[in-house]
């Protein structure tokens, strides 16, 4: 598929797809005979993954590091795996730093009674 399909079914721009690519985080993405990017459905299940780690907050640094071990091969798997350990712990974190938020609002909204 092309760019701009890549980037419709990914849900992130041409622009951010290209970036990706640049900084690695993308393995070289296949060429079609005209040379332009022809992207296939492995590279668009990579960028669901990608998606989330950034999502869920983490940094672009870590994310090439995890892409840079995964191209590696099967030997990075602990690596990987201890990488992914630390990221969820800091996923976990934050979850429970917003549901006190979450209860700090619902305590002041719950203040305000009846009042319109």
């Amino acid at each position: 598929m092309t760019i701009q399909e890549a980037a419709q079914r990914s849900g992130l721009t041409a622009h951010t797809l290209r970036y990706y690519e640049r900084i690695g985080l993308i393995p070289s993405v296949g060429r079609n005979v005209s040379g332009h990017r022809d992207y296939a459905e492995r590279d668009l299940e990579w960028l669901r993954f990608l998606t989330k780690l950034r999502t869920t907050g983490m940094p672009i640094a870590d994310m090439c590091r995890y892409a840079d071990l995964s191209r590696q091969g099967p030997h990075t798997a602990p690596e990987r795996k201890a990488m992914l350990e630390q990221h969820r712990e800091r996923v976990e974190a934050r979850i429970a730093e917003l549901t006190q938020d979450l209860s700090v609002l619902n305590h002041k909204i719950d203040s305000y009674g009846g009042h319109a």
